[in-house]
């Protein structure tokens, strides 16, 4: 399979409930951040840093289904979030989410301040 090929038997869903309140399912890859995938579908996100876990601008509220299957926050991302607006006990930053099988499904919405531009 070339680097191009796509498996659909590996997609991963990921459900977003965008700024609108919109609930779109974007299909994922595993390996990439849950912040690429929606930021790569268009899915208005801030997102700044591009990942390098040094700006809150891709901030998202873990639906409580999830909180318990992610792993723990760094500390570096605790110390983020505590630039984020609105941070609440389901607060994460997306690009410290990476996709993988096990996070089929993951539903996230995102928080005031993701917003773009």
């Amino acid at each position: 399979m070339s680097e191009l090929a796509h498996d659909h038997a590996t997609d991963i869903r990921l459900v977003v409930v965008d700024h609108q309140g919109q609930r779109r399912a974007l299909t994922a890859v595993a390996g990439w951040r849950a912040m690429e995938v929606i930021r790569d579908w268009g899915v208005g996100i801030k997102a700044e840093c591009g990942g390098a876990c040094a700006c809150a601008g891709c901030h998202v509220y873990v639906d409580p289904d999830w909180v318990d299957r992610l792993p723990a926050p760094s500390e570096e991302e605790i110390e983020r979030l505590d630039e984020a607006l609105a941070v609440e006990p389901n607060s994460r930053l997306s690009c410290q989410i990476l996709m993988t099988p096990a996070l089929d499904g993951l539903s996230l919405t995102l928080a005031p301040g993701s917003e773009p531009g």
